[in-house]
């Protein structure tokens, strides 16, 4: 992916800091906008890996810090959830002034009610995800109970929240009192995804019913079945990211692919200093993910350099024998190339103890499902030989590199 810092002002004239995350050749077909939970900031580790799988599945995503949070300017204590819709508003104006209008909004948390309200407030918003939202931005006082007494009585407190010190005011109490969700979810008239973990325990599973409820359709719930409300274990936040790419294409305008700018080449990848192996690519117009085994230091989100190499193989076979098939009248019923790539001694190797008399080899197993004799099982296999990729991974090939700005 292509991360990038950015810096935007919200309503006061503040600077609020975000990262932009892009896909691999830079021009995303549409861009998102995370907006984080209470007292979060943009880099909990489940909002960077939602974040990367958008990514690498196309999208621009953008998540920054709320006002008096994180990275970004102003006092937390003067915060509203108000001035967090706001900060929504500021960072889709930032977008379609820089980059492109967004036409995703995607909230955790807190951040999902204001992710709502904001949805309703910007034109270019297409659909809108919430994962483990309340109902309403009241519910949020549950987690201040224990000090709802002395901010009413003092005006202010000082609360611990996920061991962390906050000082909350009496206007941020009334702020959330004024927000009710219920006509903004009626009138809201975009489509909605609502994921939900059963055994969330900050926001019980009661909000999504009653969000979904209170929404139109098109509607959607997803449950996260044993996911916690912080989605700290990696399998649970790389699944929001999958689904919610995949929900979202459906209903997204995406940019004209004819439109786009071009790339130089057919595949372009990229890997940013503190992704380990992760590598992003476009594949002509497909997103992919290349990754190496855990025991190899990578994540294994996807198939390693060699696998592509092997799988540009196995495919390439297939499609040149039912080609071939076809225009002979013969019918595969179906044809499986299994293939796998290691390296092995030269057969004439004069001195096979050294590294240098191995070679690359790839070991391809062919399974054809049809009415065959041998004749014709033999010509087929001559004919596998004759797959492009084949030929190409046999003959001395030219790779030519330059250093590009």
């Amino acid at each position: 992916m292509n991360l990038q810092k950015v810096t935007f002002k919200n309503k006061n004239g503040q600077t609020l800091v975000g990262r932009l995350e892009l896909p691999a050749n830079q021009h995303p077909h549409s861009y998102a906008i995370f907006a984080h939970c209470f007292t979060c900031n943009k880099n909990l580790t489940a909002i960077k890996n939602i974040g990367r799988v958008l990514t690498s599945n196309g999208f621009g995503v953008l998540r920054f810090d709320f006002t008096g949070l994180g990275e970004s300017e102003g006092e937390f204590s003067d915060a509203n959830f108000s001035g967090n819709v706001d900060d929504l508003l500021a960072a889709s104006d930032y977008l379609a002034a820089s980059y492109q209008a967004p036409a995703l909004l995607i909230g955790h948390s807190l951040g999902g009610a204001a992710a709502l309200f904001a949805a309703s407030q910007i034109d270019s918003i297409q659909a809108v995800a919430t994962i483990a939202a309340p109902s309403d931005p009241d519910h949020v006082k549950h987690l201040l109970r224990s000090s709802i007494n002395k901010i009413n009585q003092n005006g202010k407190a000082v609360v611990n929240i996920g061991g962390r010190d906050f000082t909350i005011k009496k206007q941020f109490l009334d702020d959330l009192e004024k927000k009710t969700l219920s006509v903004t979810l009626k009138n809201l008239g975009k489509p909605l995804l609502i994921l939900h973990s059963p055994q969330d325990r900050i926001v019980g599973i009661k909000n999504a019913e009653e969000i979904y409820k209170a929404a139109r359709h098109p509607k959607s719930f997803i449950s996260l079945d044993g996911a916690d409300h912080l989605l700290m274990n990696p399998k649970d936040s790389n699944y929001v990211g999958e689904v919610i790419s995949s929900w979202a294409k459906r209903y997204l305008q995406s940019e004209n692919p004819e439109k786009l700018p071009k790339t130089e080449h057919q595949v372009v990848a990229s890997l940013d200093f503190e992704d380990g192996f992760t590598t992003q690519m476009k594949v002509g117009t497909h997103y992919l993910t290349a990754d190496e085994p855990v025991d190899y230091g990578g994540n294994d989100f996807g198939p390693s350099p060699y696998e592509m190499v092997s799988a540009g193989l196995s495919a390439c076979t297939a499609m040149t024998l039912q080609m071939y098939a076809k225009r002979k009248n013969w019918k595969i019923e179906n044809v499986e190339v299994h293939t796998s790539y290691s390296k092995t001694h030269a057969e004439d190797c004069k001195d096979c103890e050294s590294s240098n008399s191995k070679i690359d080899t790839f070991q391809r197993k062919i399974k054809i499902t049809g009415d065959f004799d041998d004749n014709q099982l033999k010509r087929l296999l001559q004919i596998a030989e004759k797959c492009p990729v084949h030929k190409t991974l046999r003959n001395s090939s030219e790779i030519k590199s330059e250093l590009i700005p």
